[in-house]
């Protein structure tokens, strides 16, 4: 008894598993209790059950199962992770509760499913419930069809899928149980109930008296539409809103959810395809043409029979459609003519779209045949064409009834209108384009007048349809010459027409509940809804709302369309003026006369015809104001017009009274209501003025007013035939001039192309040049917009003249035709009607090509031809081809009907001579251009065969048959193609050639379009089969084509379609699509009304930046992966999982289905720490192993078993590699979610990652690469430092992979040491990677040495551990290694540090062999000669290093940020000075920083005292750093805080976060607006401004990118930023201290925000840009002016240098420049000249005079002499004296320009001669004794150069160079090495501190800031060696000079202006000096920051070392200037106190 109750004590998951069947009760009732209490439905505690809720519902006892149920039911119900159980339970219901007797269990399983179906798993339950029906016992089925009925009756047939439930009806009914065959009835009488007579077709095969039954109870059915009662969760809102509208007044009907009453289930789509064309008679083909009527029948009859087939498979149905084309067309019994119709109609019926290809030959006979009277006949054809019509659009078939229009036949006539309106009927406003309805409502004009009143009502019928379905809006401009009669008949018949669509209204498609579907296969994709196919049953029948039946273009929702197609023309109330004027009636000349009085002074009109010209001039004049006062209503045009025209009217003579009347014509034009009628009277006068000498240009001018009027069309038609009837060849020519010019004004729309060339070709074969010159230039406008096909119609022209022609055509290629600037205003212009007809993008392009004149070539494909072409013999075929090229050829531009044509060449395709399939491919091509769009309509039978040929073997087929597709895609656009499964069924062919060129064209075609048929999804299944192609190639392109696919699709279908494939296949298919996923492009953006397909989980990801890639859009890509990956690792595998449930025994099911939800990292307490204190003890194997061995495997086992959940860790240890992958994907899912998690396991995450390395499988190591990738952004985000042990046992492993042969492999290792520089210091990477360059694999050797060169780049020398010296003996060892990558690699690296630190390279690599020095001299030398383009690359390779800025103040990881900073020295050396950026780290590694350092503190705590007294400290620091180390721990003890806060408030400016950003920007503005605070930012500008300054760049390059960032925010930022300059720059002491680089940068930073057109888009966007126009006009006003104007020169150079620069970003720098020169009079005497001389003279030497006329834009040349020009004019000659800073004065372009203008200003050139003798005779020395200075020198340097005189050479140069400081040594170093030349710089510098150093050391010169910087020495000492490299001691005067520079690094002046002595001490120059850019000073900024906190940490150790060392430097020369700095100091610190 005791055992039986021990079960009491147990919990209750573990009762419920009990195998006692009262513990098992218990459980499941305290279950319940728990269930029912739990109100959170995402609490934890659900988790616990997820793998026991199926054993409640399989529980073995009934009563127990009861119980159980129960419980079930509620967890369904409210557990939020009720879902993944799905598959297990409802397959657990049917198999053991719907064969329980009890009636209450299958109750309860019945609401289980429901329950299930209620939480979204309604796939789920209905696959389990139709396996169900599989079942052997009838009770399973019963309940199983219960269910189903039950659902579908609950939850409508939206939610359950009807078709798989139709398939199995038939075989229910044939069941033996009744019970089976009874609820099969119950449950066909709910189908019918929501899909009605769909559901009919499917049964027509049950048994009569059942199906008697059924159609008994369907009668019985209620007639409403049918409303779901139940709803899914996240429809409940809508059930709300239901019952809202009941309890109102009990209208649901009206609140409409009419989706639900569309049917969405059509009868063919639940029907099998049958087909036929096997079960045709054998001898049909030969009967159909047999003499005999009887036999022909007998072949009819037999098609008749299999036709009758409600669905028929697709197939090749060209022949048999031929032979009924035949008989319809020829056969002279009437009989056969309607049986033959009748067969099409069963074609066209059966096959819907797929018939399309065909209707285009069919059309045309049938309409002929309309001739014949017999009514059956004409029925049967009526029906045919019908049908035909459902398959194709009217677009397509269009040209083929407007040619039978005029067809002299009134019968023809009259059914072809009436086909028109029944085709009318199918259409709506968005199918029925103005485009298309213009050339019909011409044609059916001609009707409505036509002489038979059977045409004239058929005609007035079809466009009383076309009103009804468009509107009048749309129709009235085609009717504007009916007369109110006819008008009202059409009225009439509008009123009467029945749409198919149900509505009788004619604003139908204004309704927003009616939602035309105009595709018919696109219904699924316009409802979202994976059944929703088309409804073009032939009879429409009962359905309330039929989706429209006619194909059209990609769905669009009812109301845009309409508004489109009916409002545009009539909305604009002028058009619609203009259309009433039109037709204006031509008035008599009384009653002009009478109106004109009325409106015209008495006199004007008497004086009119007066004999003197003056009182007729005086006439003009009142008459012109009388008009200028009109108002328009009142102006009566015509009768003013007539009243011009009157005696002498055009006629006049005088040229005054003549250019007034002409005048007034253009002014009546332009103010009145102008009509047509108005405009003929006075036409033919304007154009016999229009050459007149004196008044050409007012006749020109008036027709341009008229033009305006009345359309240019109609006018230019006027005025050439006009101007063309005359002689006079001047008015010719001038109106040609005319019409030239108007096309440019008023754009080419509407213009009659054939009516012009006639008049063209008069006018160039007129005798009079001008004539034809002005011809030639007519031509010339119109190619711009008619393009190349132009030249075609002029081919016969004379050669001479056809060159003049060809030179016109080229001067104008390349040229867009301008923007219509007229024409616009009075008129809604074409594009806006037809652009929102929505086909605009065709009627754009087509306009034009549309006017050509066309040749119908039909009559000339004979018989005869065609069977040539198909001749045996291959030379008759080839003749035949020939003469087909001849007739296009002559051609030129052809009608779409070209007969027996296509057929021909379809059998030419597949010719077995591969020079005719070339020959034929080339007609095709020539057929494309000469056809046009209409070449549309061939692309099912003659453009999928063309792309059969890309298939062939051979490449140059290939080659051709691709030409030969583009050549058509250009013309048809791709919808055509991608229509039907023609595509799919060619990627199905399994031949590599075809599926490699098929998918290469679809991934260059597929990323252009904006929206793709639905079809292509048909294309996804060959696709994956591509994916595991055997061939490489194929496979490649397959995965090229992906992401393309998948941008039109979406992810979630693609990987639905993956349900069909092999669970390898798919898991490796799946593995693509992620990483399609990151690279998936976003779609081109649609005109306004785009609106992107829902897509699911995948539409976050569809927008990423196309250009991020992969392994840096990690933000990107991170947030949308969770979904679909969810659905991949928990959906599929518990599926999987459920089918082997049912095999294995309970036990190992369970195991399987174990809890997937919670957490799987556990976070335990010190977890790690405790792991790595083992490891150290020895308690546990260290991580360090060749092979991992299988006790390393089970000790990481153990280890994990208590942090990582259990299910996962199964997966983890899984000896199939899949499973491994499945675990990764999980990682990757809970990555974000489980930070602390993941972050507590590292080290065991890290170690197992290392065993995935040893895995030989690539697809799991490519997934732990891209997981690395992800965790260690994230890492760094969370600012994690890694151990040591999790470094010490993950990196050399990751090492070992960068040695892969893979080279995507490779790339995403360096990815990963890249991020990992952010979490573990470079330094300890180093000798990881050192270790891996002693592999004995190569590629690992040279990946691990370029690595090392890439730290050593970005974080200076500092990272060579142990030391420099060692790390690099061991790099150069390499240098002689045997492979060459890795010898190439070395050098590489050894030339990085040379440009990082210098000679001081050869000193640390040692002794190498000879072979290798000179490879090495030689690659530096390389090196030296081109800027660096690394870098810059490495900059965009790492964005996520930018981000990292942020406000981490601990400086945890001091990696990043230095690396920001030498990195963007980097990018900024590369505009052509290398020098810049090698020169900034070099200092920072002396040891001399500390003392910059501490000053940097000092600085911190007192502003004053950095800004004002600096020089007080700076002065005398003579002296080897060890004393004021000594001191330093004092400067850290009084560090006041108000520095550091805005230090702290600073850096978090620059944050990647942008609250963190816009809060510290709130707090500095707060400084900032408070004037006694403001003091508290000096010091601290520039770093502020460098801080903003990056946030702009992250802003611009980041967050604008990130499509999931609120644009809002950005918004604010910007503001934040702005406001926050625009408060500082108000403030002008502090503006004045921003320093010329960081002005530079800012400057840039600015424009480049100006600039964006991002911006300009969003919503506040031209407001930031309105503040950013003010900020920078204060920058220029209040900014240093020197600075300011020098950063701008600097910023020119460098946006002229850059080819990325804008030439609008150029400009702009430019209009700041012009801003600064007209600020110079008032500011000339702040700026420091000399400076901006300097500036300038790099600047014209950077771009001498020839290079800047070169220049695409005069601005830059005009805008540098304008700057000195005003610099000149204010400064007179003495601008002269202001060359101090600049070398070789001589050869500088800048001396000379200003020369030049002195000699201009002055007229006395006698005062400026004297004064250049004063002011440098020494000059004039110079020039006369230039050569033998050259020969001294190179005497001198022969002796360097000899081993004896090297000492006494250099002492010589010293001495040389120290009496002429002009003189240029430059061109005799310049041809030595590298070696020589800084051998020469380290001797002049050494003798120059021994001899200055005993001395004075002279004062610093004037000299910029930027040209300190370049002219560094090479340092000779590195960080710890002080003394020099000769082991002398080192004079002060080398820390001196150091310590200037720093000075100017941080902005401050060393200079005092009155002293300039020559610049004498150093040696080396730049070739191209640049700005000390901000970034060097960011550098400063960061080092100080981070030897700051170094030193206080070691400051003891560091007093004692360097008191050691110090004692060594001190020399007897500086003791006095030690005790001096010693006494100021102290002075500082007792101020302080």
């Amino acid at each position: 008894m005791g055992d039986d109750s021990e079960w009491l004590k147990l919990p209750v998951d573990q009762k419920c598993e009990h195998k006692l069947w009262k513990a098992r009760l218990s459980g499941y009732e305290e279950a319940l209790k728990i269930f029912q209490k739990i109100k959170d439905e995402k609490s934890p505690e659900w988790s616990k059950f997820l793998g026991l809720i199926k054993k409640f519902v399989t529980d073995s006892n009934a009563v127990v199962q009861l119980k159980g149920l129960e419980a079930a039911l509620v967890y369904v119900e409210n557990a939020h992770v009720a879902g993944k159980t799905t598959g297990e339970v409802v397959s657990g219901v049917v198999s053991k509760v719907f064969n329980q007797p009890k009636a209450k269990a299958k109750e309860l399983g019945i609401e289980i499913c429901l329950m299930y179906i209620e939480i979204e798993k309604g796939e789920a339950v209905q696959e389990e419930l139709l396996k169900g029906l599989d079942s052997k016992n009838p009770k399973i089925i019963v309940a199983c069809i219960e269910t189903l009925r039950k659902a579908l009756s609950e939850f409508g047939s939206k939610i359950i899928l009807l078709k798989p439930i139709i398939k199995v009806l038939p075989k229910l009914f044939e069941s033996r149980e009744k019970a089976v065959r009874d609820e099969a009835k119950l449950i066909a009488v709910e189908i019918y109930r929501w899909i009605r007579d769909a559901l009919r077709p499917p049964l027509q095969s049950i048994n009569s008296v059942q199906l008697k039954e059924l159609e008994e109870e369907w009668v019985k059915l209620p007639t409403g539409a049918p409303k779901p009662s139940r709803f899914l969760r996240s429809q409940q809102e809508l059930e709300a809103k239901l019952e809202q509208q009941q309890s109102a007044g009990g209208e649901a009907e009206g609140g409409g959810d009419d989706g639900d009453e569309v049917p969405q289930i059509d009868a063919y789509e639940l029907l099998e395809a049958v087909e036929i064309l096997s079960k045709l008679p054998k001898d049909f083909y030969d009967k159909i043409e047999a003499k005999k009527w009887q036999e022909r029948k007998e072949a009819l009859e037999a098609v008749e029979v299999l036709v009758k087939n409600p669905k028929l498979e697709a197939g090749d149905y060209a022949d048999l459609v031929k032979a009924l084309k035949k008989v319809v067309g020829k056969d002279t019994n009437v009989m056969l003519v309607a049986l033959a119709a009748k067969c099409l109609t069963g074609l066209a019926v059966g096959l819907r779209k797929k018939f399309g290809q065909y209707a285009g030959h069919v059309v045309p006979t049938i309409l002929e045949k309309f001739k014949e009277k017999k009514p059956q006949v004409v029925q049967a054809l009526q029906e045919a064409i019908d049908a035909i019509f459902l398959t194709t659009t009217l677009q397509n078939i269009s040209e083929d009834v407007l040619a039978v229009m005029d067809n002299k036949n009134p019968t023809i006539k009259q059914q072809t209108s009436l086909f028109i309106a029944r085709s009318f009927r199918h259409c709506t406003a968005s199918t029925l384009p103005k485009s298309l309805l213009k050339p019909f409502c011409a044609a059916l004009l001609k009707h409505i007048n036509d002489s038979a009143p059977e045409v004239r009502d058929a005609a007035f019928e079809a466009l009383g349809t076309a009103l009804k379905v468009v509107g009048e809006k749309a129709v009235n401009p085609f009717l504007a010459d009916v007369d109110k009669l006819k008008l009202d008949k059409i009225k009439e018949c509008s009123e009467k027409v029945e749409l198919v669509h149900g509505k009788k209204a004619g604003l139908a498609a204004d309704k927003k509940e009616f939602k035309p579907v105009p595709g018919r296969a696109a219904a699924s994709g316009a409802t979202g809804d994976k059944d929703t196919k088309d409804i073009s049953a032939p009879k429409p029948g009962p359905l309330k709302k039929a989706p429209a039946t006619k194909p059209g273009g990609p769905p669009k929702k009812g109301k845009p369309a309409a508004l489109g197609g009916t409002g545009s023309t009539g909305t604009k109330n002028k058009k619609g003026l203009e259309t009433k004027e039109t037709v204006e009636p031509e008035l008599s000349v009384k009653v002009c006369e009478e109106k004109a009085s009325a409106v015209l002074p008495a006199t004007c009109i008497q004086l009119l015809d007066s004999s003197n010209w003056k009182e007729r001039l005086a006439c003009m004049e009142e008459f012109q104001k009388a008009v200028e006062l009109m108002d328009r209503t009142e102006m009566p045009c015509q009768a003013l017009v007539r009243m011009l025209a009157k005696k002498p009217g055009w006629k006049e003579t005088n040229f005054q009274v003549m250019q007034m009347k002409l005048h007034i014509v253009a002014l009546i034009a332009q103010k009145g209501n102008f009509s047509k009628t108005s405009a003929q009277i006075v036409l033919d006068g304007l154009v016999d003025k229009i050459g007149d000498v004196k008044c050409g240009n007012n006749a020109k001018e008036a027709m341009t007013a008229i033009a305006e009027a009345c359309m240019l069309p109609w006018t230019a038609e006027q005025v050439m035939s006009m101007a063309f009837s005359q002689k006079n060849p001047k008015n010719q020519s001038e109106t040609l001039n005319w019409l030239s010019n108007a096309i440019k004004e008023f754009g080419f729309s509407g213009l009659n192309v054939k009516a012009f060339i006639s008049n063209v070709k008069t006018a160039l074969a007129a005798t009079n040049p001008a004539v034809r010159t002005s011809a030639i230039t007519l031509l010339g406008v119109m190619y711009l917009y008619v393009g190349p096909s132009l030249r075609m119609f002029f081919e016969d022209e004379k050669p001479a003249l056809l060159s003049q022609i060809d030179a016109e055509f080229e001067k104008m290629q390349g040229q867009n035709p301008p923007a219509p600037t007229r024409g616009i205003s009075k008129h809604s212009t074409s594009a806006t009607d037809e652009g929102e007809d929505g086909d605009e993008p065709d009627d754009g392009g087509n306009d034009v090509v549309d006017l050509l004149p066309r040749t119908e070539i039909s009559d000339k494909i004979t018989s005869d031809l065609v069977s040539k072409i198909g001749d045996k013999n291959w030379k008759i075929r080839k003749e035949g081809l020939d003469e087909v090229a001849g007739i296009i050829n002559e051609a030129k531009f052809i009608q779409p009907n070209i007969g027996e044509l296509p057929t021909a060449l379809k059998g030419r395709l597949n010719d077995s001579n591969k020079i005719l399939v070339q020959q034929t491919l080339n007609i095709l091509q020539q057929l494309a251009v000469a056809m046009g769009p209409n070449i549309k309509q061939h692309v099912k039978n003659l453009g999928i065969p063309i792309i059969t040929v890309l298939g062939d073997s051979k490449n140059n087929v290939r080659a051709a048959a691709l030409a030969t597709v583009n050549a058509w895609a250009e013309q048809t656009g791709m919808k055509e193609w991608l229509e039907g499964e023609d595509l799919s069924e060619e990627l199905k062919k399994e031949n590599p050639f075809l599926r490699q060129e098929l998918l290469g064209w679809l991934a260059e075609k597929l990323p252009t379009l904006r929206s793709t048929p639905t079809d292509l999804i048909l294309c996804v299944p060959h696709l994956y089969s591509c994916l595991e192609d055997r061939n490489g190639d194929v496979r490649k392109k397959a995965q090229d084509a992906l992401p393309f696919f998948m941008m039109h699709l979406g992810y979630e279908k693609m990987a639905k379609a993956t349900g069909k494939l092999k669970p390898t296949s798919k898991d490796q298919v799946l593995a693509m699509l992620e990483k399609a996923k990151a690279n998936m492009p976003a779609k081109p953006a649609a005109p306004a009304k785009a609106t992107s397909k829902p897509v699911g989980g995948s539409a976050p990801a569809k927008f990423q930046p196309a250009s991020a890639p992969v392994e840096d859009s990690v933000s990107g890509t991170v947030e949308p992966k969770p979904d679909p990956k969810k659905a991949k690792a928990l959906g599929v595998s518990s599926k999987a999982k459920t089918a082997q449930g049912k095999k294995v025994p309970s036990k190992t099911s369970l195991k399987e289905d174990e809890d997937k939800s919670g957490p799987i990292f556990i976070v335990v307490p010190n977890g790690k720490e405790q792991r790595t204190k083992d490891e150290k003890g020895l308690k546990v194997l260290k991580w360090n192993f060749t092979t991992p061995r299988d006790e390393y495997i089970e000790q990481l086992k153990t280890q994990m078993s208590s942090c990582v959940a259990k299910w996962l860790q199964d997966e983890m240890f899984h000896s199939d590699f899949q499973h491994h992958n499945k675990a990764l994907a999980v990682m990757v899912d809970h990555l974000e979610s489980e930070k602390e998690g993941v972050i507590g396991c590292l080290d065991l995450i890290l170690k197992w990652l290392t065993l995935r390395f040893f895995d030989t499988n690539t697809s799991v190591l490519m997934k732990a690469l891209e997981y690395l990738k992800l965790l260690f952004t994230l890492l760094s985000e969370e600012e994690y430092h890694l151990t040591e042990n999790e470094a010490s046992s993950f990196i050399p492993y990751l090492i070992l992979k960068v040695g892969e042969p893979k080279d995507v492999i490779r790339k995403d290792v360096r990815a990963i040491l890249n991020r990992m520089c952010l979490v573990y210091p470079a330094s300890k990477m180093f000798p990881f990677i050192m270790e891996g360059t002693k592999s004995k694999n190569s590629k690992q050797r040279a990946e691990c040495l370029e690595e090392l060169g890439c730290l050593v780049e970005s974080y200076g020398m500092n990272v060579c551990q142990p030391t420099p010296g060692k790390a690099l003996k061991e790099i150069a060892i390499h240098i002689g290694d045997r492979d060459n990558a890795v010898r190439n690699a070395a050098l590489n690296t050894i030339v990085t540090v040379y440009n990082v630190h210098g000679d001081q390279v050869f000193k640390l690599i040692g002794t190498l062999s000879e072979k290798d020095m000179s490879m090495l001299e030689e690659r530096i030398k390389r090196s030296a000669k081109r800027p660096s383009a690394a870098p810059v690359k490495q900059v965009e390779e790492k964005p996520q290093r930018t981000q990292s800025i942020s406000s981490n103040t601990n400086m945890l990881r001091k990696g990043p940020a230095e690396d920001m900073s030498s990195r963007l020295n980097q990018a900024r050396s590369m505009s052509g000075h290398p020098e810049a950026a090698q020169m900034v780290r070099r200092e920072f590694q002396l040891d001399l920083d500390e003392i910059e350092n501490d000053n940097g503190t000092v600085r911190c705590e007192m502003p004053e005292l950095v800004q004002h007294k600096l020089d007080d400290i700076f002065e005398p620091v003579l002296i080897p750093e060890p004393k004021i180390r000594a001191v330093s721990p004092h400067f850290d003890d009084m560090h006041s805080n108000t520095a550091s806060t805005i230090n702290f408030i600073i850096s978090q400016v620059a944050s990647g976060d942008i609250n963190t950003s816009i809060q510290a920007l709130t707090q500095i503005d707060e400084v900032l607006r408070q004037e006694d605070k403001a003091e508290a930012m000096s010091g601290h500008i520039d770093q502020f401004l460098i801080a903003t300054f990056m946030q702009l760049r992250l802003i611009y390059n980041t967050h604008m990118a990130d499509e999931k960032l609120e644009k809002d925010e950005i918004i604010k930022l910007y503001s934040c930023i702005i406001g926050n300059m625009i408060s500082l720059f108000q403030i002008e002491s502090l503006a004045r201290e921003a320093s010329t680089g960081v002005l530079k940068d800012l400057m840039h930073g600015l424009i480049t925000l100006m600039l964006d057109s991002r911006i300009e888009d969003l919503e506040e966007g031209q407001q930031v840009i309105r503040s950013v126009n003010l900020l920078v006009v204060k920058v220029l006003e209040k900014s240093d002016q020197t600075n300011i104007l020098s950063a701008l020169l600097v910023l020119l150079q460098d946006s002229l240098l850059a080819t990325a620069s804008s030439p609008k970003f150029s400009e702009l720098v430019m209009k700041c420049l012009w801003r600064m020169v007209r600020l110079l009079p008032d500011t000339i005497n702040s700026i420091n000249l000399d400076r901006i001389l300097l500036d300038i003279h790099i600047f014209m030497k950077v771009f001498p005079k020839e290079k800047l006329k070169q220049c695409k834009s005069e601005f830059p040349i005009r805008t540098l002499k304008t700057l000195l020009h005003t610099l000149c004019k204010l400064k007179g000659p003495k601008i002269l004296d202001h060359l101090t800073m600049i070398d070789n004065k001589n050869e500088s372009e800048l001396e000379a320009h200003l020369c030049r203008m002195m000699k201009h200003s002055m007229d006395q050139t006698g005062s400026k001669s004297d004064k250049e003798t004063e002011k440098g005779a020494s000059r004039i020395d110079e020039k006369s004794s230039k050569a033998k200075v050259n020969d001294f020198l190179a005497e001198i340097f022969k002796k360097i150069g000899s081993k004896e005189n090297t000492k006494e050479g250099l002492a010589e140069l010293y001495e040389y160079k120290k009496k002429y400081s002009d003189a240029d040594i430059e061109p005799f170093l310049k041809n030595s090495s590298q070696f020589f030349q800084s051998y020469v710089e380290r001797g002049l510098r050494v003798i120059e501190m021994e001899r200055e150093g005993k001395g004075r050391i002279p004062i610093s010169t004037g000299i910029s800031p930027q040209m300190e910087v370049t002219c560094v020495p090479t340092p000779t000492s590195t960080g710890s060696s002080v003394g020099n490299t000769n082991g002398e001691e080192v004079g002060p005067s080398v820390y001196l000079e150091r310590l200037k520079i720093l000075r100017q690094r941080c902005g401050l002046d060393n200079t005092k202006q009155d002293d300039r002595p020559p610049l004498t001490s150093l040696l080396s120059k730049p070739a191209v000096p640049t700005v000390a850019s901000s970034t060097d000073m960011l550098h400063s900024k960061l080092s100080q920051l981070r030897e700051s906190r170094e030193q206080h940490q070691h400051s003891d150790l560091d007093s004692n070392q360097t008191h050691s060392s110090g004692t060594m430097t001190t020399s007897s020369s500086s003791t006095a200037n030690i005790d001096d700095l010693k006494k100021r100091l102290e002075r500082i610190k007792s101020s302080r106190k």
